[in-house]
């Protein structure tokens, strides 16, 4: 029989719509000799095709420990939201909510540093009986503008913002994150998650899971308005 001429793909697409080839040639699957990707040794067909189901099955196993890994991890984040909300609504003194709600938030998460600054707007200005909390303290109206304009939370480096200058320790500040806190369509404040880790808080990264704590804190912060 004269191969010439014959391509690689045409016999692929022969023995694909042949099924009964190698049923009617069975000792090729002996003879053909491949090169084991695990060495140089040749195997025959059949030992190829089992070494690629192995593969195959241990690609699903690494698959599945991820997926179980991945659901543990969400479990605990799960356990430690609920702990920091449980906390925060027992919290009944409004005065230490602030304190409450930064430190708890700090502890569950891992957290180096948490910021907060409660300012509230022209309809629900911060209760004057908080206005000399660490939280209500003035901040410049860039820093208000900013807050402003954040539809989402902002993850990234440490571009010299004013917010990292509420923190306890500014310096050490590489990554951070800032969550807008609003209250009837309006922004009242700003909570600051801060890492030395420059990798902690990045641009690329989720912000779903910021965006549940911001709505959360949110929420509870607004006790703190008239």
């Amino acid at each position: 029989m004269n191969l010439q001429g014959i391509t690689e793909d045409e016999i692929a697409n022969y023995l694909i719509h042949t099924p009964g080839f190698f049923e009617r040639q069975a000792q090729l699957l002996h003879a053909v000799q491949l090169v084991s990707p695990h060495g140089q040794r040749a195997v025959s067909l059949q030992e190829r095709q089992l070494e690629m189901m192995r593969d195959k099955v241990k690609g699903l196993e690494r698959r599945i420990m991820e997926m179980i890994r991945h659901s543990q991890e969400n479990e605990a984040i799960a356990q430690r939201l609920q702990h920091w909300v449980r906390t925060v609504m027992l919290t009944h003194d409004d005065a230490q909510l602030p304190e409450v709600l930064t430190t708890e938030l700090q502890r569950q998460f891992l957290i180096p540093q948490v910021g907060l600054r409660v300012w509230g707007n022209a309809q629900h200005p911060v209760k004057p009986e908080h206005a000399e909390l660490p939280c209500a303290q003035a901040i410049s109206d860039d820093a208000r503008s900013f807050a402003r304009s954040l539809t989402l939370p902002y993850c990234g480096v440490n571009a010299g913002f004013e917010a990292a200058r509420w923190l306890e320790d500014p310096t050490t500040v590489a990554s951070l994150a800032l969550l807008p806190l609003h209250h009837d369509g309006d922004v009242f404040g700003l909570l600051v998650l801060a890492s030395p880790d420059a990798t902690r808080y990045t641009a690329d990264m989720g912000v779903e899971f910021l965006t549940q704590i911001s709505e959360l804190a949110s929420a509870a912060l607004s006790r703190l308005l008239a």
